[in-house]
């Protein structure tokens, strides 16, 4: 069985890294598109850089929880079987053990570099004076997907979730394409589907099942009914 599984800020919030949407989430906080769009780091590149820095620090201290850990053991027990996707920008996968998940909205310790397309590790605030290692260029940013901007690795995304015979959504809120159409595509090819939340989304209908909880434990709990 070829399993896809997707996972959205629901997976990460009880290793205590905000949700975006619900009453509380960062989009609440913050306008979008001052620090999340192209435009806004255009206008006010150190407003953006202080934003994900707070971002980068957060996830440098979180540790993985129980959700994280089960998708890992998933990963080691299916293989080449499960694609494992995630909306998060953190590293709590792999922290986790997971060495193939996709990050389709790109990482938080990853710095791209706006001049070359370089991309390198970086765990450490950014700001205008960064460097980049390849070209020396003054031209470091955030490796995120903003609004506006394509995510990464679809092209291995549609091809997963065409051979899939089961895609998971775990902890997000589905309102965000293209990651939102994902189990519209899956049901089109057959493929059963199953949503795995804290509560009800707008989207829960889309779907065949869905499993109500926090993450740490309805994500372990469904991993061992299948390994």
């Amino acid at each position: 069985m070829k399993l896809v599984v997707l996972s959205g800020a629901g997976l990460s919030a009880e290793s205590g890294l905000g949700t975006f949407r619900d009453k509380d989430g960062l989009w609440t906080k913050y306008d979008l598109s001052e620090v999340a769009t192209p435009e806004g780091f255009a206008a006010d590149p150190d407003k953006v850089f202080a934003f994900y820095n707070a971002r980068r620090r957060n996830a440098v201290e979180a540790q993985p929880n129980a959700a994280h850990y089960a998708l890992a053991e998933l990963e080691k027990a299916l293989g080449d079987d499960l694609t494992l996707v995630t909306q998060n920008v953190d590293d709590l996968l792999e922290r986790a053990g997971a060495t193939s998940a996709i990050h389709m909205h790109g990482e938080l310790m990853s710095a791209l570099c706006s001049e070359c397309g370089h991309r390198e590790p970086w765990r450490g605030d950014l700001d205008a004076t960064s460097v980049c290692n390849a070209c020396g260029a003054r031209a470091l940013r955030p490796d995120v997907v903003w609004f506006g901007e394509t995510p990464y690795h679809l092209d291995r995304i549609y091809a997963a979730l065409e051979e899939a015979d089961l895609f998971v959504s775990i902890g997000t809120s589905g309102e965000v394409y293209p990651a939102a159409g994902f189990v519209q595509t899956a049901d089109q090819v057959g493929a059963k589907t199953l949503e795995i939340n804290l509560a009800p989304t707008d989207g829960s209908r889309l779907f065949d099942r869905r499993i109500l909880g926090p993450a740490s434990e309805t994500v372990p709990a469904w991993v061992k009914t299948l390994i």
